[in-house]
């Protein structure tokens, strides 16, 4: 069992895209009211106080959308202050980063995650629900104004969806040869849109590593990051490549992580809701940060036995939250 030291924190459960993955059309979202999403001092206190006594010193910063999240430069800059954060990172759709990523660099953001599934401009607003004026190319600005900048490393997410964005898998990998650009191939879940992944199915890592490796061929690397993508390149590549398999291979062993929702809901994994911990709710109650970090350090304890039933089980959730609700 890994030492669990990274907490993935949802700054807000809205997006300003509607991707089929996460938020099909349709779908009837009760997203979580401004009262009621951790406040800046909250998250703090509770990082101070009680997560990072109990040993988390890696945090990755997510939504639904987190660039939209007020006041999300002032965020960064306060984690990255705190003494004992090791890595802080991102995961955005990078539409509105063009004109963030600078701000966010001098805050202290180092490493960042943009959610890129297709180089199509059509495929790609199909994708993420948009109608009218393409949103690719200011996506597409964000990306380059991440790189220029200097963010390290700078990774692009594909969710692979049959008949919809598998006919690029090589042209998204070959943005890794030139660029210090590390793609990531994440298989497709039935979070989210249930019905999409029964029409269309989803595409194994190693059905597309081949492919890959069947054009240029590939070795093993590595890349900075906390994540559970197997890495490799392309040979001669500037970048490269990985592949998170939670559907064909499971990881729950290797399970590094856990989970702090916008309204403040502490989870310890993605694909059910057992032992979660309502902290926001407790810290308004008055409930001392002391007690919480027992809370949270027994959690801790459970963590490899939840882990377990999981890998056991073989399922992938029993729940109705959409990707955004759950912070990815």
């Amino acid at each position: 069992m890994n030492r669990v030291d990274y907490l993935r924190i949802s700054l807000i459960d809205r997006c300003n895209f509607r991707c089929q993955y996460c938020m099909p059309e349709g779908t009837d979202l009760n997203y979580v009211l401004q009262q009621n999403l951790l406040s800046q001092n909250e998250l703090l206190t509770l990082l101070r106080d009680v997560f990072i006594p109990v040993g988390f010193t890696r945090f990755r910063l997510t939504g639904g959308e987190p660039l939209i999240r007020p006041g999300v430069v002032d965020i960064v800059r306060a984690i990255a202050s705190l003494p004992q954060t090791q890595d802080l990172s991102m995961t955005t759709n990078a539409f509105l980063l063009s004109g963030m990523a600078q701000d966010l660099y001098n805050a202290g953001l180092r490493r960042i995650n943009i959610s890129l599934d297709s180089l199509e401009p059509e495929t790609f607003d199909k994708i993420i629900g948009q109608r009218g004026r393409s949103r690719w190319q200011q996506v597409w600005n964000g990306i380059q104004a991440a790189y220029e900048i200097g963010f390290s490393p700078l990774k692009l997410n594909v969710v692979v969806i049959p008949g919809v964005n598998d006919h690029e898998v090589l042209e998204l990998a070959a943005l890794s040869r030139d660029r210090e650009w590390h793609i990531r191939f994440i298989e497709f879940m039935p979070i989210g849109n249930s019905e999409l992944f029964d029409n269309k199915g989803w595409i194994d890592s190693e059905t597309i590593r081949q492919q890959v490796k069947q054009r240029w061929g590939l070795t093993e690397a590595y890349v900075k990051g906390n994540g559970p993508a197997d890495v490799f390149k392309i040979p001669g590549a500037k970048g490269t490549l990985g592949f998170i398999s939670q559907m064909s291979e499971c990881f729950c062993d290797r399970c590094n992580r856990m989970r702090l929702s916008a309204d403040g809901w502490l989870r310890p994994c993605l694909l059910n809701e057992v032992g979660q911990l309502d902290l926001r709710t407790a810290l308004r109650l008055g409930v001392s940060t002391v007690e919480l970090r027992q809370q949270v350090s027994d959690l801790l304890m459970l963590k490899p036995e939840i882990n377990y039933k999981q890998r056991d089980s073989g399922t992938t959730g029993t729940y109705d939250r959409t990707m955004s609700q759950i912070g990815g």
